[in-house]
């Protein structure tokens, strides 16, 4: 959308990390220049994150495509996906937001479940961490240490010290996201590569405020409606009192889609509890 440190593909070696929009693809292309990527690991396929990854693979057709199994028929056939999207931003701001979103063909598509060392790049972990989504990962670089975080690690535009917890619908689980983070900060990473945005070098620090953001947010919407829960994330990106930052947070993470997300996961808690059978 033109703004700057919004979002972001990490280049490892010859590994793209979250190739972004197909919107904002030629800026990846001209970065890239002449070198050409052996792959691409998706943290998950969120349009933001994977995107452009279609029209990458049919640029250079035997790219690899890495992905959790539960979003991997997602990426070979993205309808569904576009469908859910079109809902949340209106079938009418899908081209400007997003551009040209095509399926992955099969024979591409490398499938993850979490645990996997992958032979890319002097050596690739993958770590299942579900919160954001069900099917998100993280990957360690084992060489540098640095851990590619997706949404989990939450958003933090630089040079603005706050951070967002990203809870769009309709998958969001916190209890399980505070375990992900459990774990994430066991790997003694480095620094944290963010989507949104950059390397974040004190990583632990880096976990807990995403774990302090994600409690606050849950908080508030416990027994809020989706316009007050909005509005307390509003006022939560305008911290810093620039009104550019606010904005950036806004395209990064549509306050709207966050109080949708968090308001609808305690709904949906609170049916599943009320169903249980009593003890």
């Amino acid at each position: 959308m033109g703004l700057e440190r919004v979002i972001s593909c990490w280049q490892v070696g010859d590994v793209l990390v979250d190739p972004g929009p197909e919107s904002a693809s030629a800026n990846l292309l001209a970065a890239l220049g002449d070198e050409r990527p052996r792959a691409i690991l998706l943290t998950h396929i969120h349009l933001d994150h994977a995107g452009a990854t279609g029209a990458l693979v049919r640029r250079w057709p035997d790219l690899e495509v890495y992905v959790h199994e539960i979003g991997a028929p997602h990426v070979a056939d993205p309808t569904r996906l576009l469908a859910s999207a079109s809902r949340l931003y209106g079938a009418e701001n899908m081209g400007a937001l997003w551009g040209e979103v095509v399926g992955v063909p099969q024979e591409n598509i490398r499938t993850l479940s979490g645990g996997e060392t992958l032979p890319l790049a002097g050596g690739i972990r993958v770590l299942h961490t579900p919160g954001h989504a069900s099917h998100h990962v993280v990957y360690l670089h084992e060489e540098s240490g640095q851990v590619f975080t997706g949404d989990a690690a939450g958003v933090k535009i630089p040079p603005s010290s706050v951070t967002i917890a990203p809870t769009p619908p309709p998958e969001i689980d916190v209890e399980a996201w505070e375990d992900s983070l459990d774990r994430i900060a066991e790997l003694r990473p480095t620094g944290l590569g963010m989507t949104h945005f950059g390397l974040v070098e004190d990583a632990l620090e880096q976990l807990e405020a995403m774990r302090a953001a994600l409690r606050e947010l849950a908080e508030v919407a416990r027994d809020a409606d989706v316009e007050t829960t909005e509005a307390f994330v509003r006022q939560t990106a305008g911290r810093d009192g620039d009104p550019a930052m606010a904005e950036a947070y806004e395209i990064a993470m549509p306050a709207n889609h966050i109080a949708q997300g968090i308001v609808r996961y305690w709904r949906k808690r609170d049916e599943r509890e009320a169903a249980a059978p009593a003890s």
